[in-house]
């Protein structure tokens, strides 16, 4: 992307050759998110940015949590403060593999219904996407009772329909930033080095990928236009290919 043969190279490509150089992964949460409300656009070189930050291109990807550091995180957010408003956090992250932006944008309405259940299935609007594209989300079995036990415990103003699902501590919405830096947080808390606000999402993609479900079914529910974006997600360990010739 950088080249010596040109004049000076642009801003967008100035920060990606910065950031293939970062070592860790919070790091590149508080950057990304210090930059999400510009780059965080469905056009030009603003979302290939966003892209080559979210997705990992050039640099270490997110760590993708074994089931004993998911359980350690859930632990250290239980004892948080706001440990209700954090836990569905996750929950949204690695049982809807949402993005962080996306997470930020929830108000209540587009989680609960006109009878004030959880709806079977959470309309991500364009203008909150990555893409540009509004998609759904399926509200899955292990993610509902996260969103009833969270919602019911809302009171007052906080219930009505445009209220943020997850407000900060002064009531008003998340940006991708600030939620970038309590996802960095919590990780770091529960002392999860690599792991990132894109864990849950390549959590999601992964699990979904070793339980057979199909690469295009995948790339939908991820919102990725390319196949070969959702491979990237996908992480492969010794004990997945034990797994795997046991089955021959």
């Amino acid at each position: 992307m950088l080249s010596l043969a040109n004049a000076q190279p642009s801003i967008p490509d100035m920060m990606i050759f910065s950031l293939r150089n970062l070592r860790h992964n919070f790091l590149a949460d508080i950057i990304f998110g210090a930059f999400s409300s510009v780059f965080w656009q469905p056009h030009g070189d603003r979302v290939r940015l966003g892209a080559a930050i979210m997705t990992g291109v050039g640099m270490k990807q997110a760590k993708v949590l074994t089931d004993r550091e998911f359980r350690r995180v859930l632990a250290t957010i239980s004892d948080m403060k706001h440990a209700a408003r954090n836990r569905v956090a996750l929950m949204l992250s690695f049982y809807g593999g949402l993005r962080v932006g996306e997470i930020a944008a929830l108000t209540v309405g587009d989680v609960v219904g006109a009878r004030n259940d959880v709806k079977e299935r959470i309309l991500l609007r364009a203008s909150t996407t990555k893409s540009g594209e509004a998609r759904s989300i399926f509200v899955g079995a292990k993610l509902r009772p996260e969103l009833e036990a969270y919602v019911a415990g809302l009171d007052g103003t906080r219930r009505d329909a445009s209220s943020p699902l997850l407000p900060t501590q002064r009531g008003g919405p998340f940006t991708p930033n600030s939620l970038c830096q309590l996802f960095g947080s919590i990780y770091r808390e529960a002392g999860i080095d690599g792991a990132s606000s894109h864990s849950g999402r390549r959590w999601f993609i992964t699990r979904l990928a070793h339980s057979g479900v199909s690469a295009k079914v995948i790339m939908t529910l991820a919102g990725h236009r390319n196949l070969s974006t959702t491979q990237r997600y996908i992480e492969v360990n010794d004990e997945m290919l034990r797994a795997a010739v046991r089955k021959l």
